[in-house]
């Protein structure tokens, strides 16, 4: 005796599976997607402007809350959460041609800014270390110069108005940076830099910067 095959119900119980769980997929990537872009990023390192800091190729980690909370995918900022430093490694878009860019925060509102072959001086101090060559001491942080191709453009006598900031390449005749597209606004830095997580030659590291 034959038996009659029963149809099977596999593609009524995808269909099914798909209309209750994909609303909840598709909302759950939008709100990682959103977490990213507020509250953590990553960023590539193209160029090796920021040598020895960063080397071309490095990933690194960058967080999107240190200096505001920004509407998601947008630039809007919905609440100041701190101010840059003197020092700190900052993501921020070019003033020139809108390309995202990777710089220190060499001075801030009020700072007098002498820069002379490469090195930088705050209000008449010269921040350079005194135990190590082509290193620039800052506040919370150590930069460590590559003046290979020269020390770039000098600065004289400019004070750093309220609200803006000066942005620096550690490799200074290697940098196209506030000495050719001006001051930036502070607020309109994305993140700063936490570390280094990927680096060629090595792999994943950690390297706090």
């Amino acid at each position: 005796m034959r038996t009659q095959a029963v149809p099977s119900s596999r593609p009524g119980k995808a269909r099914r599976w798909i209309r209750s769980e994909l609303p909840q997929i598709v909302l759950m990537l939008a709100l990682l997607a959103a977490a990213r872009d507020s509250f953590a990023n990553h960023y590539y390192v193209p160029s090796g402007s920021m040598e020895h800091t960063l080397e071309i190729g490095d990933r690194v980690a960058v967080d999107m809350r240190a200096y505001g909370v920004r509407l998601p995918f947008t630039d809007v900022q919905l609440m100041a959460t701190g101010k840059p430093e003197r020092g700190d490694i900052a993501v921020f878009d070019s003033p020139q041609d809108g390309s995202r860019l990777i710089k220190r925060v060499a001075a801030v509102a009020g700072d007098e800014v002498e820069l002379v072959d490469g090195r930088l001086s705050i209000g008449g101090v010269t921040l350079g270390a005194i135990d190590a060559t082509d290193t620039e001491v800052f506040r919370n942080h150590r930069a460590a110069l590559n003046l290979s191709h020269g020390g770039g453009p000098d600065i004289h006598g400019l004070t750093v108005p309220d609200g803006q900031v000066l942005m620096l390449g550690d490799a200074r005749g290697n940098s196209i940076d506030g000495r050719f597209f001006g001051l930036v606004p502070a607020s309109e830095l994305y993140g700063r830099a936490v570390a280094v997580y990927y680096r060629r030659g090595e792999g994943l590291v950690w390297r706090r910067l």
